[in-house]
């Protein structure tokens, strides 16, 4: 496993994954609040933009004699669609780009390589990732709503933990916003890509605190403790302390 320390070679040519908001405070903080300003601007040159393409398509269509006033209003409101949505991706483009030009020389920004993502058994990413599956089941035999526990799920927790772990053995937590997946991607496909991902070192927590028992236990109660586990001492799990990383972005590199 590889850290924002090591210098490589290497660019990023397909993102799976991006927690804009968590990179636009990274940049907020990290420029002294300078890029709020800088998205402002940004965001009335698209505005403008918008508003000269709108005046252009409007006068190229005014001659049709079937566009009546109804029908410029329907194209004005098609056209402010566009525009927001064209908006909305030139802010996010620019949050990304300003992004990985800040974060690719900055240590604070951990960049971990090569690890073979999975869902601890039992956890709550674990069941997320076999929710939408059951969905598609028809079990009347069971009292149980599938659906329903999936929009629970999605509802429950903001960040999903999986495991990551290196070539040598060593396991690390990575926490990922749902809302972040670009491109239709999810938790299901991380398992089956080489990516690298880029992240906050937020602390430590034992793999067994990634179990839905230890998540819904009142009050953080630990497991309960058999004799035998009093006589044998402390698990070698439970000595270990995992580090945790909130991901900002996730992506496919490629070798220059």
């Amino acid at each position: 496993m590889t850290s924002s320390k090591d210098k490589t070679d290497k660019s990023l040519i397909k993102i799976v994954y991006f927690d804009e908001e968590s990179a636009s405070d990274y940049l907020d903080i990290s420029a002294g609040g300078k890029s709020a300003s800088t998205r402002e601007q940004v965001q009335e040159r698209s505005k403008e933009t918008h508003a000269k393409v709108e005046a252009g398509l409007m006068a190229k269509l005014s001659w049709l004699p079937f566009l009546g006033a109804s029908g410029e209003l329907s194209a004005g409101a098609g056209m402010s669609a566009a525009g927001n949505s064209i908006l909305s991706k030139t802010l996010s483009n620019t949050i990304l780009t300003d992004y990985l030009e800040l974060a690719g020389g900055d240590p604070r920004v951990a960049k971990l390589r090569d690890l073979r993502m999975t869902a601890p058994e039992g956890s709550m990413a674990f069941m997320k990732m076999f929710t939408p599956y059951m969905v598609m089941l028809k079990m009347d035999d069971i009292p149980f709503d599938f659906a329903r526990m999936d929009e629970v799920l999605v509802g429950a927790k903001g960040y999903y933990e999986l495991l990551g772990e290196s070539t040598d053995g060593t396991r690390t937590v990575l926490r990922f916003n749902l809302n972040a997946f670009r491109n239709n991607y999810g938790l299901t496909d991380l398992g089956r890509m080489r990516l690298v991902f880029q992240g906050i070192h937020v602390g430590q927590a034992l793999e067994s605190s990634l179990s839905m028992k230890a998540e819904m236990a009142p009050n953080g109660e630990p497991e309960d403790v058999s004799a035998l586990d009093i006589l044998d001492g402390p698990s070698q799990e439970a000595k270990d302390l995992l580090d945790v990383y909130d991901v900002i972005l996730a992506g496919v590199e490629h070798d220059n």
